[in-house]
């Protein structure tokens, strides 16, 4: 049985970026549904990366690769919103495991680990976007506790091919004296109704 890992990275050697490319290029030569129409470039992932990394030093960010006997065959990462108002959430992005490493529950360790990670930096949402015919992927996040928020028909454009679009979300918790107002009228923000 082989031996799997997951560790967090800040900073990527030459190394680590080889294995990270093989991965994603891999993945979308297999036709994963990762974000890419084509296999994408060295030095497109390795710029990628240093973008990450930045956000993870900077602390709006994690990511994580699961080794497998020592090499990576699966990435996955959260990323902080952007503005002031959505710094408690995060986005879980480029969830995937390399073709050769499918079935040893590399998506499952990934997707645990930033969740844990996500907790600890306390984030109380994550959301995740999936394409509408990625169904394990799906059942995978259900397993876990993510639930569906919305869904924009054929909205993911493949070549001809045309993909819902679905969105998931996992609250992970609200710190102490949060008040959840939920689409209550007033507030900062808010607006009447108009002609009631």
């Amino acid at each position: 049985m082989p031996t799997t890992t997951l560790h967090w990275l800040s900073e990527a050697d030459d190394h680590l970026r080889t294995e990270i490319h093989a991965v994603v290029h891999d993945v979308v030569a297999a036709g994963g549904a990762v974000g890419y129409h084509e296999p994408p470039t060295h030095e497109r992932i390795s710029t990628w990366l240093d973008t990450v990394l930045k956000q993870v030093r900077e602390g709006d960010a994690a990511f994580a690769v699961a080794l497998v006997d020592g090499v990576v065959r699966a990435v996955g990462l959260w990323r902080r919103g952007s503005t002031a108002v959505f710094q408690h959430r995060a986005e879980i992005q480029q969830i995937m495991a390399h073709p050769s490493a499918r079935g040893l529950g590399l998506g499952k360790l990934v997707m645990e680990g930033l969740i844990a990670n996500a907790r600890e930096q306390a984030v109380e949402i994550l959301s995740l976007g999936v394409r509408g015919n990625n169904h394990g992927a799906i059942e995978l996040y259900e397993s876990l506790g993510f639930r569906e928020c919305g869904r924009m028909p054929n909205a993911i454009a493949v070549g001809t091919e045309r993909w819902d679009d679905v969105w998931m979300y996992l609250p992970l918790g609200y710190p102490e004296g949060t008040s959840l107002n939920g689409a209550a009228a007033g507030g900062l923000g808010g607006s009447p109704r108009r002609g009631a």
